[in-house]
């Protein structure tokens, strides 16, 4: 075959392609009529997911630093906001938001529902409610009238589905400290998105609350058939799969998602409370089964989350960050640090509740950064007041950039104070935590 020949088969077009790409003009890449930035995305950003690891791995012997802020970090940088080399498009679009569905689903199977329910679910509930009419008293005076409200609601969300990862690395999640987030969190994911959809509904029509209202009766009705339903037979069948192509308990989690997040579409309410009753249903199925087999599933579905999906949505929300807001604002540029401090007083004194028995002031200050930590349900929320004419553009660019900056910051700094799992564990048993990690 000829050079020609071989340059115009498909693989000759996309090699070319890709080296015509690679030409700067003005510090930012160049593409051929055949390609788009949105193309470059699919190399780029898996490129920087294998590379956010290695960094965070780089720097831990100095700074334990979350994955998380490297992967914001560099969807800035290749972002339209920096380099440009990576923007918008209906591909990535959809793959990150599969990965905040699974991200959320995560966070779901990771709470365990016997040890946080009762008196720790009720204070971290209290602490909400607190947070939440905090949140509207700021949002006052930045947007007065519906606005406010918007603003309370991201202002008393925590993100549970990006604490649980750092959590998990800790080696926390059993800790009185880790069960106390994981309170804290479950009551600061679910109980936004309720407000948001009770509060949309209380705007339109009485039929958006009925709809709102059987979706949480579904919810509980298949949590409740959960709890009820012998699963041995599926059991069975999760086991007998494990090591096959048939892999049916991945696939059962796919479709389980799948249901719950397209009966929240269909509903027109926020996907992420599909998400997130899929994932608590898949823990109740679960709970009787082998724990061996337990874990392998659950180690696959992390495999597609962790190692797939959800470094794609923090990519991308890096990419779509709309930095220009803020840039061209210098009002808009002004609220993101009043944000960050607002998310840190508001939440980080509500969570206070939640402290442990015992907890001392370096436990304190710890749970109060890690409960202000916030971003998905920011995201979500100051969509949705955008679209409803809630909020400025300006005003919502100022919340998800101070959400971006409260999970750089303040699990770094949490986690810092609450120091080295080793030592409050003691050694022996850090070390049976850590067998198996590379």
């Amino acid at each position: 075959m000829c050079i020609d020949s071989a340059v115009d088969a498909p693989s000759g077009r996309i090699a070319r392609a890709l080296r015509d790409a690679l030409h700067p003009r003005d510090g930012r890449l160049t593409y051929p009529e055949s390609m788009e930035a949105s193309d470059l995305g699919l190399v780029l950003v898996p490129l920087l997911a294998v590379a956010a690891p290695l960094l965070a791995r780089g720097v831990r012997p100095v700074v334990r630093v979350p994955i998380v802020v490297f992967e914001l970090v560099l969807g800035i940088l290749i972002g339209p906001a920096v380099l440009g080399w990576v923007e918008t498009g209906p591909l990535l679009e959809k793959l990150s938001d599969f990965g905040l569905a699974l991200l959320f689903f995560v966070a779901g199977t990771e709470i365990d529902f016997t040890k946080v329910a009762g008196r720790p679910l009720a204070r971290a509930s209290l602490g909400w409610l607190l947070s939440v009419m905090l949140g509207i008293g700021l949002g006052f005076f930045f947007a007065p009238g519906e606005g406010m409200v918007v603003i309370g609601i991201a202002l008393s969300s925590t993100a549970l589905g990006t604490l649980m990862p750092i959590l998990r690395d800790a080696r926390e999640l059993d800790s009185p400290f880790g069960r106390a987030i994981s309170a804290i969190g479950a009551v600061g994911e679910f109980l936004p998105l309720i407000a948001i959809s009770i509060f949309l509904s209380t705007r339109t029509t009485p039929i958006a609350t009925a709809v709102l209202l059987t979706f949480v009766v579904l919810a509980g009705l298949a949590v409740l058939l959960a709890t009820r339903v012998s699963h041995g037979r599926l059991h069975r069948i999760v086991r007998a799969t494990l090591h096959t192509s048939d892999q049916f308990g991945v696939r059962f989690v796919i479709l389980l998602i799948a249901a719950l997040v397209g009966l929240s579409v269909m509903l027109d309410l926020d996907m992420l409370l599909g998400a997130f009753v899929a994932g608590a249903i898949w823990r109740i199925i679960m709970a009787r089964a082998p724990k061996k087999d337990a874990e392998e599933v659950e180690s696959k579905i992390e495999a597609i989350a962790f190692g797939f999906l959800v470094p794609i949505f923090f990519l991308y929300t890096g990419v779509t960050f709309d930095l220009q807001a803020l840039l061209t604002s210098p009002s808009a540029l002004a609220l993101v640090p009043i944000f960050l401090i607002a998310l840190l007083v508001i939440r980080g004194s509500a969570a206070q509740l939640s402290a442990p028995p015992g907890a001392s002031a370096r436990d304190r200050v710890a749970l109060g950064l890690l409960a202000a930590t916030g971003l998905p349900i920011i995201v979500a929320v100051t969509a949705i007041g955008v679209d409803q004419d809630m909020i400025d553009s300006g005003t919502a660019a100022a919340l998800v950039g101070a959400g971006m900056l409260s999970v750089l910051l303040y699990p770094l700094i949490g986690m810092t104070l609450r120091g080295d799992r080793a030592e409050v564990v003691g050694p022996e048993r850090a070390a049976e935590s850590t067998q198996g990690e590379l």
